[in-house]
């Protein structure tokens, strides 16, 4: 039989995939000599057999009786015992962390029979009834599935009574009437009594961990971090260590960096007298590390040599959770922390001028989602906005939006297309709703490791807690009074509130890709954001240094072109020329589809000729010595065309008032003869070119007259001429003939010699798959790979994001939209077929990709592991897509398959 339970002192940190982080990095602390309280954790496989087979594995019970009672011998004492017992807490662990998905349930094992002896063993009796009505009350809501708010409105219930300002103020008998309440909702609310054996607890706290994988919320956090359902949860199983035992005890939170900053140096929140989930609840607002310096040097100085031995252990920023028991410190949890994307950039490059990694190590530790996040505007700090109240700076960055004070009016506002700011006293796993789809998160209550921090800064909120001026109840601080709907601002770093929007700024790091490294500088407030600059320029410059794709920009005027230059753009891999003929231009296509015969249609692409010449010049010299690949006018015909309802009704019209408009009805004429029901998979593309004669060839003509012309001026221009929508290899060669054709009579007509690469997009599925037969016309291959999605998949992109694909998310369909990420199993698969069959029979074959996939960071790593040459993308994600090429190079290494 397969074995599920594993001792802390039989695991290791590499097997998260068995154990979940948190017990792999228990049993790596109980490895290297750490103080941590023995236990033992249920292994994923025994989650995954329970999702399988609808119970537990057969014998699990029993490797739990053998687990518990090595730990029960290690302690000398017996789970829930009348004297002196053992009491344990039950933890989820998956291999991905996911905050919030299951709250811990402390004391396991405590009963009526049981807390007099805990109170003897302690020799306090308030702390004792402490212990049982916290049991009471997490085992009620998270394993017997009540409502948690009976619990706190009986809590405050009795704090009112007795004029107690928080827990801590309550006596033992308080505490003793409180638990027979907590009791008498599990009675009422269950109608059973509450668990008297203490194993049949311990059973039911693993049954509800295995459970909770499976809950709503668990999937809709595994959809939107993209976390495998298949994985399942651990289990941890811990002897308990007491932090509310009085003044000599407590419970803290530590990271051996500021994980919102990145700053180097102890960090974290500190409470005497209470136990774990008191921190992270934000129930009481927190004391620092340097308190807890000046109330026990001997603890502190104890954390941070295991802080320091972890982050060396680890080589990273490492998040603790520990517990001082009477003065005894005890680790509960540690695994690399979570940090902002500023934080991110820093760390890593302190950790490399600490040489504790490497470079490659360090560019591997940031993501291209991190940098973006790094790119959005900032508040402008002279804007004089009114400042409303100040909290901490949980999660930096700037959010504008409606106050929502709940779940259910985030998701309606957001629905509605409004920002908003999800108001909190503070925040539990079930806001996790709201606090995905809210802008901004802000509480009265918590520090920066509380639930709603650690939260936000996974998810890249902007957050703000602690804003102890705030008044929830009654939406207002001090005299200023609020209400839902009211528009706030919040700036994650600093913690400032502001009533009413406020202006943004270009933030520096934005400056810094936009303009240079003096530039970002120079808009640095201060020599932290200096600090971010520089690390950001430092990563960056390296992941250049290391890339193997090249990448491009979209771009379609000189203006998109130098500002993706100017961002690091090393060519264009789209121009879409049908965008230089919006507006005033559409006129132009029309005479060419009015022409009543060939005098007629020369004449109006003669007239095309000029325009697009001047368009070809500006962005050939902007790009120049750049590769610039220009694409042939590639839309439905219909976008060139007055829609054909509006034109009928203005034709009739004029026909009733006798004011017949000949061009009118000509062009109606024309737009009722190329009306298509599906105008995407029409007449478009190639197709266009092959059926309107001259089309393709004025605007060859263009680019290489432009090409003339800015040779003769000493420049460089480096034309890449490619065809849209190709489908076969006799397509592309009808289209090649025709182009060396004119660049055959510029060339003669102007004694240039010109000589472009003629490629084709790759975006229909038989192109992919006959890519071999195509590659023998093509010089070059570029995968359009939102059309490529659109036809394989069949989805029109304008029509389903907004009707069924919200559904299909929800469903597990979909775990993102395949417009956003590349599905490699499907698109992805036609990719690598085309790029193998193509260079088949062209060994040299240039592959890349020109789809808005190339400025995706999962997307980027596929293209990397496929061969392809270059990705292309918006101007204002190529940094993102030149560190995401860098990281593919350090991570999966330059291994290309084809």
């Amino acid at each position: 039989m397969p074995k599920y339970v594993y001792r802390f002192d039989e695991g290791r940190k590499d097997q998260r995939d068995l154990l979940g982080g948190k017990g792999a990095n228990l049993a790596e602390m109980t490895r290297i000599g750490l103080p941590v309280p023995p236990g033992f954790t249920i292994s994923s496989e025994a989650c995954r057999a329970y999702m399988r087979d609808g119970h537990l594995p057969p014998g699990l019970r029993v490797e739990v009786t053998t687990a518990l009672r090595q730990v029960e011998d290690a302690l000398g004492r017996r789970l829930g015992a009348p004297r002196d017992p053992l009491l344990v807490s039950v933890r989820s662990g998956a291999k991905v962390s996911m905050p919030g998905m299951m709250d811990t349930v402390l004391n396991v094992g405590l009963t009526d029979a049981s807390v007099q002896g805990l109170a003897d063993m302690s020799g306090d009796e308030r702390f004792a009834w402490d212990s049982y009505r916290r049991l009471v009350q997490m085992f009620g809501a998270t394993v017997l599935g009540i409502d948690p708010r009976p619990f706190g409105e009986a809590l405050d219930a009795r704090k009112a009574a007795v004029g107690a300002v928080s827990d801590v103020d309550l006596t033992a008998d308080d505490l003793r009437g409180l638990v027979d309440e907590y009791l008498q909702i599990v009675r009422t609310t269950c109608g059973r009594e509450f668990p008297q054996d203490p194993r049949e607890q311990l059973d039911l706290a693993i049954d509800a961990v295995f459970g909770s994988w499976d809950t709503e919320r668990a999937r809709l956090y595994r959809r939107r971090e993209r976390i495998p359902d298949r994985l399942g949860t651990a289990v941890n199983v811990m002897a308990m260590v007491f932090g509310n035992l009085g003044a000599d005890s407590g419970t803290g939170v530590a990271f051996t960096r500021d994980p919102s900053s990145g700053h180097a140096g102890a960090y974290g929140d500190y409470l005497p007298n209470a136990q774990g989930e008191d921190v992270v609840a934000g129930i009481r607002n927190t004391l620092t590390l340097d308190d807890l310096h000046a109330r026990d040097p001997a603890s502190y100085d104890e954390l941070l040599a295991a802080m320091r031995r972890l982050e060396t252990h680890y080589r990273d920023l490492c998040d603790i959770e520990f517990t001082i028991e009477r003065g005894r410190l005890w680790l509960l949890q540690t695994r690399v922390g979570k940090r902002t994307a500023g934080a991110a950039f820093r760390v890593a490059v302190q950790l490399v001028d600490e040489h504790l990694i490497t470079l490659d190590e360090a560019l591997a530790r940031v993501t291209g989602e991190q940098l973006g996040r790094l790119l959005f505007p900032q508040f402008d700090r002279t804007a004089g906005a009114p400042l409303l109240t100040r909290g901490l700076g949980a999660s930096p960055g700037a959010a504008v939006g409606e106050i929502v004070l709940d779940n259910a009016q985030a998701i309606e506002r957001t629905q509605a297309g409004a920002q908003a700011i999800l108001v909190r006293r503070e925040t539990n796993a079930d806001d996790l709703v709201g606090m995905i789809s809210a802008a901004g998160i802000l509480t009265a209550r918590g520090g920066k490791t509380s639930h709603a921090a650690v939260v936000a800064r996974g998810m890249g909120r902007c957050a703000v807690v602690g804003a102890e001026a705030l008044d929830v109840d009654e939406v207002r601080v001090d005299d200023a009074v609020l209400r839902p709907g009211d528009v706030i601002a919040l700036d994650g770093t600093t913690g400032e509130v502001f009533r009413g929007e406020v202006p943004v700024v270009d933030s520096p790091v934005l400056r810094y890709v936009a303009e240079g490294l003096d530039a970002g500088l120079r808009s640095a407030a201060d020599d932290g954001v200096r600090e971010l600059v520089h690390a950001v320029h430092r990563l960056l410059t390296h992941a250049d240094s290391v890339r193997r794709l090249r990448v491009r920009a979209n771009a379609d005027t000189a203006d998109d072109a130098r500002r993706a230059r100017a961002r690091g753009a090393e060519g264009i891999g789209l121009c879409r020329t049908e965008h230089q003929f919006l507006g005033e231009r559409r006129r132009h296509v029309e005479q060419v589809v009015l022409a009543g015969g060939e005098d007629e249609r020369q004449a109006a692409l003669a007239a095309l000729l000029p325009l697009q010449r001047a368009d070809f010049t500006d962005l050939l010299e902007a790009m120049d010595g750049l590769p610039t690949t220009i694409r042939l006018l590639d839309p439905p015909l219909h976008e060139f065309l007055p829609n054909l309802t509006e034109l009928s009704v203005r034709v009739a019209l004029a026909e009733q008032r006798g004011q017949v408009d000949e061009h009118d009805v000509r062009l109606l004429a024309a737009v009722r003869r190329t009306h298509e029901q599906n105008p995407m998979l029409g007449l478009r593309g190639v197709r266009l070119g092959l059926t309107v004669p001259g089309l393709f060839a004025v605007q060859v003509r263009a680019i290489a007259e432009a090409t003339v012309e800015l040779r003769r001026a000493g420049r460089d221009p480096r034309p890449e001429i490619m065809v849209p929508l190709v489908g076969s290899a006799r397509e592309m060669q009808l289209v090649r003939v025709e182009t060396e054709r004119v660049l055959a009579e510029v060339a003669a007509g102007s004694g240039e010699r010109l000589r472009m690469p003629i490629g084709c997009m790759i975006e229909l599925p038989r192109a992919a798959l006959t890519a071999q037969r195509i590659a023998t016309q093509a010089d070059f291959f570029s995968f359009g790979t939102n059309d490529l999605t659109q036809t394989t998949w069949g989805f029109s992109r304008d029509d389903v994001e907004g009707s069924f694909f919200p559904a299909y998310l929800d469903n597990g369909v979909l775990t993102v939209s395949p417009f956003e990420t590349l599905d490699a199993d499907g698109v992805g698969a036609l990719v690598r077929a085309g790029v193998e069959s193509g260079r088949s029979a062209r060994p040299d074959l240039h592959c890349g990709v020109c789809g808005e996939h190339g400025g995706d960071p999962e997307s980027i790593h596929f293209f990397h592991q496929v061969g392809l040459d270059d990705v292309s993308c918006s101007p204002f994600r190529i940094p993102v897509a030149r560190l995401e090429a860098g990281r593919a190079a350090v991570t999966v290494g330059d291994d290309a398959t084809v």
